[in-house]
């Protein structure tokens, strides 16, 4: 066989691998599937008619839910990727990579079957909570069938930079508590973006921190693909945003897997 033929031979091996794993082992999954589902009910249910405020006079709450979900959606991507972190920080400690070392498969694909499996899986997770945005009342009426699938192909984009950012937290964790830790700012950085008020409601002092970090861009891309309104010169930060942080998170990973065990 090609290389390119034991790559993909070896990958797709390893992609049903972490596919099974967490068709057995779902608790992680839905936990973290399940937080961005409850903040999506509490911020729309519990304070959508306060936060609503924050985007500009007469907004209701169904504004506020048109404003907030493509930040849920985000927020979803994030925490399905610290699963990933989970996961790779178990291999690396209990000894399955070890053993993969030992056999005749491309080294690569261990890591590729991680990435592929947690895009598909983030992919899923947003799915569902965009079917729970829709049920309570999300539309996008103004969006085209391109900004649609402009929506998706950032999503995915989104979700395959910050896997390799996570697959590089859990090869450095020593466990998978501390993988779960490591990987605890994909959650928190959604929360101090422009997911749930504007930029410039916040206090002057926390503006530089919510705009200069990579989802708010991406954020306000989506936002505007979903509602079919302007996305100015977001689009292009979110772009270099994702590359950036895919290729970090790629070289990383690379090193630390590639390196002598101790």
């Amino acid at each position: 066989m090609s290389s390119l033929t034991l790559t993909l031979r070896d990958s797709s091996t390893m992609l049903r691998r972490n596919l099974l794993h967490a068709r057995r082992y779902p608790s992680l999954t839905l936990n973290l599937l399940l937080t961005p589902i409850m903040l999506l009910l509490l911020f729309v249910y519990v304070f959508g008619d306060v936060m609503s405020a924050g985007i500009g006079d007469g907004a209701d709450r169904s504004e506020y839910i048109a404003y907030v979900v493509p930040g849920i959606l985000m927020m979803t991507i994030g925490g399905t990727v610290v699963g990933t972190a989970v996961s790779v920080s178990n291999d690396m400690t209990e000894g399955i990579i070890a053993r993969f070392r030992t056999m005749a498969i491309h080294r690569g694909s261990v890591l590729i079957g991680h990435v592929i499996g947690s895009v598909l899986q983030s992919v899923a997770s947003v799915v569902l909570v965009g079917a729970v945005a829709v049920a309570i009342g999300f539309r996008s009426t103004n969006a085209t069938a391109l900004e649609w699938l402009a929506a998706f192909g950032l999503m995915a984009l989104v979700a395959l930079a910050l896997t390799w950012i996570a697959v590089g937290m859990g090869m450095v964790s020593p466990n998978a508590e501390a993988a779960s830790n490591n990987a605890l700012p994909l959650i928190v950085l959604p929360l101090i973006s422009s997911a749930f008020v504007p930029v410039d409601a916040m206090p002057g002092w926390f503006q530089p921190i919510a705009e200069y970090q990579p989802f708010t861009p991406a954020i306000e891309t989506l936002r505007g693909l979903l509602l079919g309104t302007e996305i100015g010169h977001n689009g292009w930060l979110a772009l270099a945003w994702c590359v950036g942080l895919a290729v970090l998170g790629y070289f990383w990973s690379k090193a630390v897997f590639n390196r002598d065990p101790k």
